[in-house]
């Protein structure tokens, strides 16, 4: 690993302070190694289904430190439990994401990725090195007699492929065993030091609708003898949404958002097919689960009106995450014990999508938005920019929440 220096955060103090009473602390050398760690990664980044060189990186330390992490079949990814589950009361387990994003980074800080378009600019660096610090944290401690339950580490590869690495983490086994579930997405809206909570939906769902119009083409001097098919591709793309927004109810957030219309190559040709592309979100569950009928509806309808032959291909994505009023006061238990109730805030629904929501399918649990940003900062650094980077104290914070959760989740006596 690289052993870097931590990014300078200036005199700015983050709110709330660690509670030294409390077990499951970060040591100021195992602090400098998460922050290496990070930065190792950031530099090489892995897309999803990729991510060997990370998976070897976290089996290798996880090793070091007396564990036994296991592979996942497809080669990427890795479980690792704390302690030794007897079969009586399902594990808690904390969940990671390893993959990064096919764009270049546009950062000139030393760790800067070395791969060309590829950077981890959505902070699954920085969620993979807070769940490997909470295992060493936690390994410590049961090797010390102080951890009461087992707990896993899940490390998912693929977040940011559709329909998500978590559907292939389950369908491997990785919640055998397991009851409830945590993890945490970095928020560059969250100062450092806090986390944002919500109970219910947290985000929303993200399908893929792929669309193809077919007409016999002909000459743009005479669009009243064929399909006029460049106006059909308009109409669907303005119609569609306006027609599912009279469909389904309006608290359930259903958008639907054009990324890609193509149709055509000259002036005068009306062509014979044209593609459209584009997502679906939904804030509410039950809608999602109707929407690939409400929109094949929609689309052949609006097509039909022009003489537009349609084909719909509507990839389901992910469902909303729903975080469990259980789990999510759980976290905010972990965070107060830590940083007092300051460090916790109330944050909003996200129209992003998270495939953590493929668990939630199965054990209950929650995801809490991790504070990443200097307080005082006026720079915005959005997910998924090239320019994403985070206040590194970030890393310590998440690490002491998923341990404090640990902590209070086994039942233990904390304060």
């Amino acid at each position: 690993m690289n052993q870097l220096k931590s990014r300078e955060p200036g005199s700015v103090t983050l709110p709330g302070t660690p509670s030294s009473s409390l077990p499951g602390t970060l040591s100021a050398p195992l602090r400098g190694e998460l922050i290496a760690f990070r930065r190792d990664l950031h530099m090489h980044p892995e897309l999803g289904n990729q991510e060997f060189r990370t998976t070897a990186a976290l089996k290798a330390r996880l090793e070091a430190a007396g564990l036994a992490p296991r592979v996942l079949p497809g080669g990427t990814g890795l479980i690792c439990d704390i302690g030794t589950w007897d079969g009586g009361r399902p594990m808690l387990a904390v969940r990671a994401d390893l993959d990064a994003l096919p764009i270049p980074d546009a950062k000139t800080v030393a760790y800067r990725s070395t791969v060309p378009n590829r950077a981890h600019a959505c902070g699954h660096d920085v969620h993979t090195t807070t769940v490997l610090g909470a295992g060493l944290v936690l390994a410590e401690m049961e090797r010390e007699g102080r951890l009461p339950r087992p707990v896993r580490l899940l490390f998912q590869p693929a977040e940011e492929v559709l329909p998500g690495g978590a559907a292939d983490a389950v369908a491997a086994g990785v919640l055998d065993g397991v009851g409830r579930i945590i993890a945490v997405h970095c928020d560059p809206k969250v100062d450092a030091g806090k986390i944002g909570l919500r109970t219910g939906p947290i985000t929303s769902a993200c399908d893929r609708l792929e669309i193809t119009l077919d007409g016999p083409g002909g000459h743009t001097a005479r669009p009243h003898l064929t399909t006029d098919l460049v106006t059909a591709a308009a109409r669907v793309a303005v119609d569609v949404p306006a027609v599912l927004a009279r469909r389904i109810d309006a608290r359930s957030g259903l958008s639907l958002t054009w990324g890609r219309i193509e149709a055509g190559h000259a002036p005068n040709v009306i062509p014979q097919h044209a593609e459209l592309s584009g997502t679906v979100r939904c804030l509410d569950l039950p809608a999602w689960r109707d929407a690939p009928d409400l929109v094949h509806a929609a689309v052949d309808e609006v097509a039909a009106l022009h003489r537009a032959k349609s084909t719909v291909n509507y990839v389901r994505g992910v469902p909303p995450v729903v975080n469990d009023p259980v789990i999510t006061e759980l976290l905010r238990d972990a965070m107060t014990a830590r940083r007092g109730t300051d460090s916790v805030e109330d944050t909003e629904q996200s129209l992003g999508g998270e495939d953590f929501s493929w668990y939630l399918e199965h054990v209950p649990g929650a995801m809490a938005r991790l504070g990443v940003r200097t307080p005082g900062d006026p720079r915005v650094r959005d997910l998924h920019a090239g320019d994403f980077d985070v206040d590194e104290r970030c890393i310590e914070t998440a690490v002491e929440l998923f341990t404090a959760a640990a902590l209070l989740d086994a039942g233990a006596d904390i304060g």
